[in-house]
């Protein structure tokens, strides 16, 4: 992958470029819609035996830049392998991403309108993921513009084994872990871990972890670098703590 400052933000260069490493890895192709002639990409690959659900989302809010790429890498490099079952929906804001917009073309922030979709992307994304199965683990990918270092939401309704130490360790090998006492105005259970205590479902909009939380997986993280930091670096950051969530899920 060629250096950041050589990283096209533009929908049209990005899609096939990761259709194509997609190909390559084996995995199957879906365009679940399009917005202003932008395709709406999910990829999954599907193994034969039990296998561990992951599903990866990026690109949600247009500024972020750093997941989609990450995502790229990841395939790229082969780590999306037949280890597990993979649902990758690397690019979920076209138009926000060609425009560097955290909202889509048409003024709505798709991560707070998945409670009663309105916009088409978030539409299609919906009745894409009716079709799939629950999932083991699910990690989408973002970035915060005031956030000094790396941190994480965890929604665990039921307890089951955190993954947040493992990636909090992974994310502090390539750059700070945010360590203040509120976090996007919640307080933080450890530093760079928000563990929300009010019920989300009560929420009036809700993100997309929280749809996906209720519908598709009792494991659910939303990973956050610091959009201050150096391309290349938040990059390295995301796939690291990828890598290090789905290794620990697989022992």
């Amino acid at each position: 992958m060629p250096a950041s400052a050589e990283l096209p933000l533009d929908p049209a260069t990005f899609v096939p470029r990761f259709a194509d490493a997609a190909r390559a890895a084996g995995f199957k192709l879906d365009n679940f819609g399009e917005v202003q002639g932008h395709p709406l990409l999910a990829c999954t690959k599907r193994t034969t035996g039990h296998r561990p659900r992951i599903y990866l989302s990026a690109g949600l809010h247009g500024d972020e830049p750093a997941p989609p790429w990450a995502l790229l890498r990841l395939m790229q490099t082969g780590f999306l392998d037949a280890r597990c079952t993979w649902f990758v929906c690397p690019l979920l804001n076209p138009t926000g991403f060609q425009w560097r917009t955290r909202e889509n073309f048409a003024g709505v922030d798709l991560n707070r309108d998945y409670k009663i979709p309105q916009s088409a992307e978030v539409q299609a994304h919906v009745r894409w993921l009716r079709l799939q199965p629950n999932f083991d683990l699910i990690l989408c990918l973002h970035e915060d513009w005031e956030a000094k270092g790396f941190y994480l939401y965890e929604l665990n309704p039921l307890n089951l084994p955190t993954l947040a130490p493992t990636m909090i360790a992974a994310a502090q090998a390539h750059g700070p872990i945010e360590t203040a006492a509120v976090i996007d105005g919640r307080e933080s259970a450890e530093p760079g871990i928000i563990r929300p205590v009010s019920d989300p479902l009560l929420r009036d909009t809700w993100p997309e972890a929280i749809y996906l939380r209720h519908h598709h997986g009792p494991l659910d993280y939303t990973l956050e670098t610091a959009s201050a930091l150096p391309l290349d670096q938040r990059i390295a950051t995301q796939c690291a703590v990828v890598r290090a969530a789905s290794e620990t899920l697989l022992k």
